[in-house]
């Protein structure tokens, strides 16, 4: 009875993998995984550090008179900059002071 149910079910043996230890089967998922991240570095990190450079760069170069737009859609007129905020006319009489990381983008240069 063993024997016919050893025939039906297959050897009690258990297979063992055919690669052996330390196959250049593991190695291929760590070059794979190590590409796959350097893809994703440039695909998406190094950009990100680029546009964050620039913006940087444009706050820095900001001056009284350059019309802006806040993060927040308010589109202004520098009136004074100070060492960690903007002072900014948002309409005749109206001024508020911004940080400088709220600075989305420069509409126009001021006319020199």
């Amino acid at each position: 009875m063993q024997n016919m149910l050893t025939q039906a079910l297959g050897s009690p043996v258990v297979a063992q993998s055919s690669a052996p230890a330390g196959a250049p089967g593991g190695n291929m998922f760590l070059i794979v995984m190590v590409l796959m991240f350097v893809g994703m570095y440039f695909l998406t990190i190094a950009p990100q550090r680029k546009k964050e450079k620039e913006h940087k760069k444009m706050l820095s170069e900001l001056q009284s008179g350059d019309e802006v737009l806040t993060a927040s859609g308010i589109h202004g007129v520098i009136t004074n900059v100070k060492d960690d905020r903007f002072v900014v006319r948002i309409a005749d009489g109206v001024k508020i002071e911004l940080e400088k990381g709220y600075v989305a983008r420069l509409v126009k240069k001021a006319s020199s």
